[in-house]
């Protein structure tokens, strides 16, 4: 449909494609969304408190957009997505966002898809590129282990090659969607004689397999999200080894630009900006509204600032992917400003609510919930985002490990 519009010119870039042709984009992707959201999904995103939705909505919706040609946004046209220009993806994906549709599990998608165009063989990315595409399996992120979480270079879970296979011992947790997943990547230790780095696999492992064991974890908001894996001599063939025995440290770091740089931070900024101008005016201050309150206008000016210099930054990535480069050291950067101002929103969320964000509604979460609540509409999700996005600073890598990142690598220091 937009291929048209995407003609080479010499030095083998796309050429220019109009602001008008961009503004038809948008309107067709609204379009589509306003035929295939039903009030069913749109509710499931608008009750979203993490980046997950509702599991089953979630699927749903993926498989809408998979018969559309639109699951995969940023994928190339040769491996299954729409061969949209870097506007048209993320006007597609901010469209999203702001129509309420569900958030889809995108640890396949997003972030083991483009490491496999790298570093997959081709009988792995035939197999598993188009499964993911279509939703016939859903993969969870096997890094983080009891023990080895910010420093992952210490992971202990093992895998000890036995014939064709490998022999995986030991356990992951904080395992994002386990116990709704099919398949899962992982790290292991395939070498204890040399430095930890040196010594790491990446292995794409069957959850169907035995030996395997999945514990949920509540989390503070009372939802499961984690789990804890358990890996008990479990085989695993060796074709399911990504790049080189042993170098696996470089596949994950590949793997954590797409994560850390991937996600569009300021899309979900602008949904939780949206949102609060909505509650504010919802909330009553001397003779007006908090709308009205200058020292709410101020903080809340500071934040649509910061996420105007927080857009420019991802759009410089998203060049980078364009262009065949991959995100760099710029994904540690927007990984930490955006969860930081993600956080900065939710404290701004939290003093609009005030009182009525203490009650936890967890029922009333559930898309298919029909009853009353105890708290306004605008605040019925409040304390859980607040709650849940504390993790935002840790997961795909915390904060402070990020800010040596951009030291080391952006600053040179």
């Amino acid at each position: 449909m937009w291929a048209s519009e995407q003609k080479p010119i010499e030095d083998g870039t796309p050429a220019e494609v109009t602001v008008d042709s961009h503004e038809a984009f948008r309107d067709s992707v609204r379009t589509f969304l306003g035929q295939a959201l039903t009030p069913e999904l749109k509710r499931a995103g608008e009750l979203t408190t993490s980046v997950f939705s509702d599991f089953e909505a979630a699927l749903k919706w993926h498989k809408i957009l998979h018969a559309q040609g639109w699951v995969a946004a940023d994928w190339p046209e040769e491996y299954g997505g729409p061969g949209w220009d870097i506007h048209q993806r993320y006007i597609f994906q901010e469209e999203c966002k702001l129509a309420n549709a569900p958030s889809l599990v995108m640890m396949g998608i997003q972030m083991l898809g483009p490491m496999l165009m790298h570093y997959g063989t081709e009988e792995q990315k035939n197999h598993y590129l188009p499964r993911m595409l279509s939703g016939e399996d859903i993969w969870c992120q096997g890094y983080s282990e009891p023990g080895a979480g910010s420093d992952l270079a210490s992971l202990k879970t093992t895998a000890v090659r036995d014939g064709d296979d490998y022999v995986v011992s030991g356990t992951k947790i904080w395992t994002s969607m386990a116990h709704h997943a099919n398949q899962i990547f992982c790290l292991v230790r395939t070498d204890k004689t040399v430095k930890p780095q040196a010594g790491i696999s990446f292995l794409l492992v069957d959850l169907q397999s035995p030996g395997i064991t999945i514990t949920p974890i509540v989390s503070l908001d009372g939802q499961v999200e984690q789990c804890q894996v358990f890996f008990d001599d479990v085989r695993v063939p060796v074709a399911n080894l990504v790049g080189e025995e042993n170098d696996g440290w470089s596949v994950a770091k590949f793997l954590l630009e797409f994560e850390r740089g991937g996600h569009n931070f300021t899309i979900d900024v602008k949904k939780q900006l949206r949102k609060i101008h909505h509650q504010a005016q919802q909330t009553p201050w001397q003779d007006g509204s908090r709308a009205e309150d200058p020292v709410f206008q101020h903080r809340l000016a500071e934040a649509e600032i910061d996420a105007m210099a927080l857009e420019q930054t991802e759009l410089r990535i998203k060049g980078a992917v364009a262009t065949g480069g991959n995100p760099g050291a710029l994904s540690s950067l927007v990984k930490v400003v955006g969860t930081e101002l993600g956080q900065r929103l939710n404290e701004l969320a939290m003093d609009l609510a005030g009182p009525a964000a203490g009650p936890m509604n967890l029922e009333a979460l559930n898309p298919g919930f029909d009853g009353d609540t105890c708290v306004p509409e605008h605040a019925l999700t409040t304390m859980a985002e607040y709650i849940n996005n504390r993790a935002s600073t840790i997961y795909g890598g915390t904060a402070e490990i990020q800010r040596s990142i951009i030291a080391k690598k952006v600053l040179g220091l």
